[in-house]
């Protein structure tokens, strides 16, 4: 996939926010309810980030599919799984999230994180993940929620209008995260429940890895969402407040759960 194109990250981006999210990435483990020898789903795998750790938990006697668009990151998934040793009971495809290659019933449980902010028809994926879930499984999704994205200054009107772009362009559908209720409980899932993960930043330089600053700054003053003084000003606060150790911003992401009838 071209490093141009919406939403789009690479490898290494995604091996930081592996370290940033582990504890919320263990909670949809949790509540997968995941057991040895289950066969378990994950859509949008990356690079392994996930079914790794999900094949630890399954055991041998258990599987771990991985599957995901992009046929790199595949590769890279694959090669992984090779160095963890667990290739007899992991495998990842290359698929696309609203026209799942399984039959339906096939999973015990299914997951997905940080998919649905790049896809134009969540709820299709949703009902693809629900159809080759088992009757019981969990269906479990964790997602971001743009729209919450806060970064402290005094700019604060620069900051508002920058933010509201960032949720509007940086990816296909950034308010994602809080459309996570609505959908599971109109897929007709049961015992649905909700979790908001809320992740601090106080590290200037990974914040604008992390939110892809550099590109969607760019993109603002090209739409005329920000002039270029409000940029700078901006970037003056965020500096002073970096050189200062005081710099700090925040983003929601929300996990949902629920179990197919």
């Amino acid at each position: 996939m071209p490093s141009e194109q919406k939403g789009y990250v690479d490898v290494a981006y995604l091996d930081a926010a592996q370290r940033l999210l582990n504890d919320f990435k263990q909670l949809t483990y949790d509540r997968m309810q995941v057991h040895p020898g289950y066969k378990v789903l994950d859509v949008g795998c990356g690079p392994g980030t996930d079914t790794i750790p999900l094949a630890r938990l399954v055991g041998a006697s258990g599987q771990v599919v991985g599957v995901d668009h992009d046929a790199d990151m595949i590769a890279e998934a694959e090669k992984r799984a090779r160095k963890a040793e667990v290739t007899a009971w992991v495998t990842h495809k290359q698929a696309d999230a609203i026209a799942l290659p399984f039959e339906a019933d096939h999973f015990d449980a299914c997951r997905c994180e940080r998919l649905f902010e790049h896809l134009h028809d969540p709820a299709k994926a949703l009902s693809e993940m629900a159809r080759v879930t088992r009757s019981g499984g969990w269906i479990v999704v964790l997602d971001s929620d743009w729209g919450s994205l806060s970064i402290d200054t005094i700019e604060t009107d620069a900051e508002r209008r920058y933010a509201r772009f960032l949720a509007a362009n940086i990816v296909n559908n950034g308010y994602s995260g809080r459309q996570l209720y609505r959908l599971l409980r109109r897929q007709g899932l049961m015992d649905v429940m909700v979790q908001i993960c809320g992740i601090p930043f106080t590290d200037y330089a990974f914040a604008r890895k992390a939110m892809i600053m550099d590109r969607a700054e760019r993109e603002a003053v090209v739409s005329g969402a920000l002039t270029g003084q409000d940029l700078d000003l901006l970037h003056a606060g965020w500096e002073q407040a970096n050189g200062d150790a005081v710099f700090f911003a925040s983003l929601s992401m929300i996990l949902v759960a629920g179990r197919k009838p």
